[in-house]
């Protein structure tokens, strides 16, 4: 049957896939910083007090104060690309489309600052995409990082009239895809060092303490992470927990602390984040820059930081077997 000839201009049906990521600021900047903060901090999810009691705090002395410190640490890891977590994840995208080629359209988007989550699933609508993976780059599973992707996703959705099929991809803390690509990250990054470390630490986002104690798995998927890549490795793997904010207890051990007591018991030592899925101001900064710093202040010699898995091929091999999982029947 023909088209009526007063017929709308329709693409072909196609698969997207869209990477989401937590964020950046768009410069290394006060103001940019200021607009990504208040944005970040907003989300129910990431801080959870009563808005009335929490936004004349962050409107106050956290938007008035924190903005020129960020920006000044996010200035000793900025690029020519922009911020590392942005072009890394551009990187991911490119490598990820190269894999699929026009059996799929890929696209990425952060939670917080730009590209938005909204534009980007507009953006695959139009380009004809009726099923859409919206994959969270967070392993492991948490309400602060994760849910409030779907949060995000979901809200936008509301606003559509012809909305697409949705999937999210599962939290991938336990996948023998991701502790495979781990394993030959660490191995391969432990080879490039000149000495061998004591301690190899895995440092994680931290969280508040009541996370764990409301019904949160993100503390047990950490803690399982680094226990089945230990025994990949065969070697110990050490777990803290890092960036910490505010005065509420968060999860322990910290990752500041932990680096001061390895550097005064004398002690040689690797960290690695794997709970990020590309370096980023909590990586090059807090952890290669003043966590090296920390360390060898109280006393500690040989300090390494690994890299993220990036837009590695180990890490790339991952995202698309797992990618290639969840849109079975779709392909």
């Amino acid at each position: 049957m023909s088209k009526p000839a007063d017929h709308p201009q329709m693409s072909p049906p196609q698969i997207g896939v869209l990477l989401v990521n937590l964020g950046t600021p768009d410069a290394p900047d006060a103001p940019s910083v200021r607009r990504y903060l208040a944005e970040f901090l907003s989300d129910r999810r990431v801080v959870e007090i009563p808005q009335i009691l929490w936004q004349p705090i962050l409107r106050g002395i956290i938007l008035t104060t924190r903005p020129k410190k960020s920006a000044h640490a996010y200035a000793q890891v900025w690029t020519d690309e922009g911020s590392p977590l942005a072009a890394i994840t551009r990187a991911q995208t490119d490598a990820l489309q190269a894999a699929f080629g026009e059996t799929v359209r890929v696209a990425y988007a952060m939670r917080y600052g730009n590209p938005a989550i909204g534009p980007a699933i507009d953006a695959l609508v139009a380009a004809g995409c009726r099923r859409i993976l919206v994959a969270p780059l967070y392993p492991q599973y948490c309400g602060a990082t994760t849910a409030t992707v779907v949060d995000a996703v979901g809200a936008h959705l509301k606003t559509l009239r012809w909305q697409p099929a949705v999937r999210f991809l599962p939290p991938y803390h336990d996948d023998t895809a991701y502790l495979g690509a781990l394993k030959t990250s660490v191995e391969a990054a432990l080879g490039a060092l000149d000495f061998v470390p004591d301690v190899l630490l895995a440092s994680f986002h931290g969280m508040p303490e009541r996370t764990l104690q409301l019904g949160d798995p993100y503390h047990c998927q950490c803690r399982k992470t680094a226990r089945l890549l230990a025994e990949a490795l065969g070697r110990p793997v050490e777990v803290a927990f890092q960036s910490r904010f505010g005065r509420a207890k968060w999860l322990e051990p910290a990752t500041d602390a932990e680096l001061e007591r390895l550097g005064r018991g004398g002690r040689s030592v690797a960290v690695f984040a794997p709970g990020f899925s590309a370096d980023c101001l909590e990586t090059l900064e807090e952890l290669a820059i003043r966590g090296k710093q920390q360390f060898e202040s109280a006393g500690g010699k040989q300090f390494a930081y690994l890299p993220c898995l990036n837009a590695g091929t180990p890490g790339m091999a991952m995202l698309e077997a797992l990618v290639r999982r969840e849109v079975t029947g779709w392909l």
